[in-house]
């Protein structure tokens, strides 16, 4: 007979793999629209700046959600309301794909806002349950694998099918694999009761504390940046470098593979010395941003930046989810919550704000709002120190406020 201890082990990983595969089609889900974002504006007759808000809505509901899951679920089985989440991805793919006008296309991003707050709330506290604490580091770097196979594969895939089937066939195109993860999530996933209730109040103990408040804003800064220049990437590569289908695709696949460098480097180099690391998304990602600026106009140059921005953008996540496993450790819900409403609002911002200076000005404009923001994170993150739990630092134990 098989050692009940490897069966456990091995179930837990297998859990693991199958929230990367739900983040995967997350993310994919979420962003495809990047891709897609001129043929889509074409078809639904709007303005790309206006179809770049599918993006904005997804992550306005998104931030509803992850605030409130925790309340909401209250005592259910964390298993039951992933499965949960899963399903609404696959309802809101089905209206997206088949939207007759703009309205219900936007119905069906919100729906899939709902799904990506709940899911991301409840994500980094169950990694936390299944693997022991010292590998939850590999264990987010593994999840978020499936963030660096969708920005590998998702964007320049779906690109090219679009370009030859249409943009609606894209969406098509997830549905039977979000039916296929969801199976996996029955199978894989052990039985996560609540482990007591860590609802709004929790948040708000959060807070008080200044060095997560402050991580929470450097971290919005820092993904703000990020989503600003992400959004419209397509738009720049069309206009100022002068990107066709392929070429497109090709850089678009280019940014994507480098996110399997960055979650494996994550996984591997992140240790204890999580403060010196912060700084880097925005600093590293920010250099990118302003180097496609000067030299967009050569394709050879931009492929090389967006090489090593995709490098940092998933290693971002590994990043800031591992500082927030360290530091909110006594209280991961209700965390994990904040920190999926402070990525979806800069989701949010950085739609909205990046397409009314596309809109209202020029790509140009756009990509410099996000050099802003990167510098700004890098002005409130310093040296990362102040971003640390005191009691970790000096105790060795969280805070027990909560």
């Amino acid at each position: 007979m098989a050692d009940p201890t490897t069966q456990t082990a091995s179930s837990d990983w297998g859990a693991v793999l199958s929230m990367s595969l739900c983040v995967a089609l997350l993310i994919a889900s979420e962003f495809m629209p990047v891709s897609l974002l001129t043929p889509m504006a074409t078809g639904l007759d709007a303005t790309v700046g206006q179809t770049g808000q599918a993006i904005s809505i997804s992550g306005l509901f998104a931030i509803v959600s992850s605030l409130l899951v925790t309340t909401v679920a209250g005592r259910l089985n964390r298993k039951g309301v992933l499965v949960g989440m899963t399903v609404l991805m696959l309802a809101s793919l089905v209206m997206v794909a088949a939207a007759p006008n703009f309205t219900v296309l936007m119905i069906g991003r919100a729906l899939l806002g709902v799904c990506i707050g709940g899911f991301w709330a409840l994500a980094t506290p169950v990694i936390m349950r299944l693997v022991p604490a010292s590998d939850v580091p590999k264990a987010l770097a593994l999840m978020y694998g499936g963030q660096a196979i969708a920005a590998a594969f998702a964007a320049p895939i779906g690109s090219y099918v679009g370009g030859l089937l249409g943009w609606r066939e894209v969406f098509w195109a997830l549905t039977p694999l979000v039916a296929i993860n969801l199976v996996w999530h029955l199978v894989a996933l052990p039985s996560l009761p609540a482990r007591g209730r860590q609802d709004v109040r929790s948040m708000f103990a959060l807070l008080r504390r200044p060095y997560f408040a402050l991580g929470l804003i450097a971290s919005m800064l820092s993904w703000g940046s990020a989503f600003t220049m992400f959004t419209y990437l397509r738009p720049f590569l069309e206009r100022v470098t002068g990107a066709d289908v392929t070429l497109l695709s090709l850089l678009l696949l280019a940014l994507g593979v480098a996110g399997f460098v960055g979650t494996w480097a994550a996984g591997r180099f992140i240790k204890d010395d999580i403060a010196s690391l912060l700084k880097l998304p925005a600093l590293i990602m920010g250099a990118a941003t302003l180097g496609l600026l000067l030299f967009g106009g050569s394709w050879i140059v931009v492929g090389a930046l967006l090489v090593v921005w995709g490098v940092m953008n998933t290693a971002m996540s590994v990043i800031w989810m591992t500082w927030m496993s360290r530091n909110a450790d006594d209280a991961p819900e209700a965390a994990g919550g904040l920190m999926v409403a402070a990525v979806q609002a800069s989701i949010l911002l950085g739609a909205v704000v990046g397409g009314w200076l596309l809109d209202g000005f020029s790509i140009q404009a756009t990509f410099i709002g996000s050099v802003a923001l990167a510098l700004l994170a890098l002005v409130l993150i310093r040296h990362g120190t102040r971003l640390l739990n005191p009691a970790h630092a000096n105790r060795g134990r969280p805070h027990d406020d909560l």
